[in-house]
């Protein structure tokens, strides 16, 4: 059985490995002249560890990765409202969370997938059918047939657009930045202002990963004004060790308008499945893009034969479960900016009056179990 794989970031080289896995013969195409990842830090959930155990990548994830130190939810001036109990959650969930810079996820999952061939920008699929397959044209001239085309070409997936129209981003209102720091933390979190949001979590090395949320509107449009000077300033009077991170940040700032996927009614169409953000392209308020992709490679490549009616399999058991995560991420970032002072009050206080119990239930629906990853979301 023969797949092509179109997009090689985390989705598109986590579904190669899986389907090699199954003993696919897998081509993966990548439009630039070399795969990269860009990015500071990203969180790894237990949910999204299972899913690299499937890939066999899981223990080296773990033992590159900085386990996370606890953390919760604050004010701008550091009143916490929420606790994660870290200790807790590796007691339910088996893991905890792992944060290693982007960049190093990619490239253990780059050295683990089958060969990628670079330069090769896809124009055009044939989807195919029972009784054809599918067929890649990419812009150098070559047309490669195939039982499966996994469209993981991203938010703005080229192979999606020709088959789906309709289903097109639309912005979040919200402009994200990321940068890492040579600062240690002692512990990270979250940090909820008026329309803006800061996160700390720690790298290796005793590094740290900050992102920053702010209105689009306010975010910055002069060249001339560099975007570390401006979050420095943005954030002069939030609580530590944020200005000191931002003091310390030894990389380029990462600024990014984000913006989050219409969800289409299917993944699947003739041989071609969606993948990744391709299929869910989503906010990334809880941390779940790339964990949502890794359980999309593991289920895609378990579902998927040479009969494309395997696809439906495919798209009834993620679909429901990705686009809930999405919607509850849509949420989580929508309450995160409200700006209003009496909004903002009133955010505060139904947060800090959670019970610890039901925030951990929560986490618990998202996450899964060890024993079952795709639990319904609410």
């Amino acid at each position: 059985m023969r797949a092509v794989v179109v997009g090689a970031g985390l989705g598109g080289l986590a579904s190669a490995v899986a389907l090699a896995r199954q003993g696919w013969e897998v081509t993966v195409l990548e439009r630039r002249p070399e795969p990269a990842e860009a990015g500071a830090g990203i969180a790894v959930w237990p949910n999204a560890l299972r899913a690299l155990d499937g890939l066999g990548l899981g223990e080296q994830v773990r033992a590159a990765g900085t386990v996370e130190i606890g953390g919760g939810i604050r004010t701008a001036s550091g009143r916490w409202l929420s606790r994660l109990d870290a200790a807790d959650l590796r007691r339910r969930q088996g893991d905890g969370v792992v944060l290693l810079p982007r960049p190093e996820l990619h490239a253990m999952l780059r050295a683990a997938a089958p060969p990628v061939t670079t330069g090769a920008g896809v124009v055009r699929v044939e989807p195919g059918d029972a009784t054809a397959p599918a067929v890649v044209h990419d812009d150098t001239g070559r047309a490669r047939e195939a039982d499966l085309v996994v469209a993981a070409d991203g938010l703005r997936s080229t192979v999606r657009g020709a088959s789906w129209p309709s289903v097109t981003p639309r912005a979040t209102g919200t402009t994200a930045f990321r940068l890492t720091a040579a600062h240690e933390l002692t512990e990270g979190g979250e940090s909820w202002g008026r329309g803006d949001l800061v996160g700390l979590a720690p790298l290796p090395g005793g590094r740290t990963y900050l992102w920053a949320e702010v209105p689009t509107s306010e975010a910055p449009t002069d060249p001339a004004d560099p975007a570390l000077a401006w979050l420095r300033r943005r954030l002069a009077g939030w609580h530590a060790p944020i200005p000191a991170v931002l003091d310390a940040a030894d990389a380029p700032v990462l600024v990014h308008r984000l913006e989050e996927l219409r969800p289409p009614r299917r993944w699947h169409h003739g041989r071609i499945a969606l993948l990744g953000d391709a299929a869910h392209g989503m906010a990334p308020n809880l941390g779940q893009g790339a964990a949502q992709a890794f359980l999309d490679a593991v289920a895609l490549a378990e579902e998927a034969t040479a009969d494309p009616s395997s696809l439906a399999a495919y798209d009834r058991r993620r679909r429901p479960v990705a686009e809930a995560v999405a919607r509850r991420s849509r949420r989580a970032g929508e309450v995160a900016g409200w700006r209003s002072p009496l909004a903002v009050a009133v955010r505060n206080a139904l947060v800090a009056a959670v019970p610890a119990s039901a925030a951990a239930a929560g986490l618990d629906r998202l996450l899964g179990t060890p024993l079952r990853t795709e639990e319904p979301v609410r």
